[in-house]
């Protein structure tokens, strides 16, 4: 008999939304392992919201979580998830998050997802596939802490490879891939970009005039980052020293490029 294999956890899940008697409802909800989705009740007539959950309380190598979003033609919603996703020591493979958005004609999507935590060894590979149908619109982020500085944590070693494809009627219209592996906080240090600061997140909307966003989000997003939009997308980098630092401009950008609409509950710190 051989060594005993660690246990591993695994969880997907799918949830779509249809308009139906003059709003966005529920069509389909499925949940398998340790991912769950919890569907408040909307406020004030607001976007419907899916949550989702990760009941392992956090990932680690060989772990694998995956989720799938579908809106129909003119359906809107906000999908979030219920806290921060941790990543903690691995002792060799990758924790693997695989996230697919599919929007029809006329869907409004905000992807919303809480910061990643990726604590000293921890290993992520991230993926966000979009794929966006005519007029679609989506405001999507992705935000990474380095280690938890109020904690005093370091990122001695570690690995992070997160990659980005969102498609517009078959056409690739934006693609990024992020890499950092080794001793993180050294690697981080030198560079310009993040002159060690421990805080990231990527936000991009694709949509009809992206460039609206521009003048009001460089004013939110202050010297911690940069904004620039082309050709129906609107991109920002935001680089802070801390997550709660972060938060304070990712929260009014959001609600800006989201049209004014509230952030989901439980982004209210």
């Amino acid at each position: 008999m051989g060594p005993a294999r660690p246990q591993r956890a695994e969880g997907r899940a799918r949830v779509s939304f249809r308009v139906g008697l003059g709003a966005t409802r529920l069509e389909r909800l499925f949940q398998e392992g340790c991912a769950k989705i919890r569907l408040p009740i909307p406020i004030d007539h607001a976007d419907p919201q899916a949550i989702l959950i990760n009941t392992a309380g956090g990932l680690t190598g060989g772990d694998r979580l995956a989720a799938e979003v579908d809106l129909g033609p003119q359906a809107s919603a906000c999908v979030t998830t219920q806290a921060c996703e941790r990543v903690y020591r691995s002792t060799g493979t990758d924790a693997v998050v695989e996230n697919r958005l599919r929007l029809s004609a006329g869907a409004r999507l905000a992807w919303l997802p809480q910061e990643t935590i990726l604590f000293d060894g921890g290993r992520l590979f991230r993926r966000l596939e979009a794929d966006l149908v005519g007029d679609a619109e989506l405001v999507a982020v992705e935000a990474i802490l380095f280690g938890r500085q109020a904690m005093g944590e370091t990122l001695h070693s570690g690995h992070l490879y997160d990659r980005w494809r969102v498609r517009r009627d078959g056409h690739l219209i934006f693609a990024d891939d992020l890499r950092v592996a080794g001793d993180i906080a050294a690697l981080l240090a030198p560079q310009p970009a993040m002159a060690g600061r421990r805080a990231m997140a990527t936000v991009l909307f694709a949509g009809a005039a992206p460039e609206r966003f521009l003048e009001p989000a460089r004013s939110i997003i202050g010297p911690g980052g940069g904004a620039s939009a082309w050709n129906g997308k609107f991109l920002a980098r935001l680089v802070e020293e801390t997550g709660l630092a972060l938060r304070r401009r990712l929260e009014p950008l959001l609600t800006l490029l989201m049209g004014g609409r509230a952030l989901p509950k439980v982004w209210q710190l």
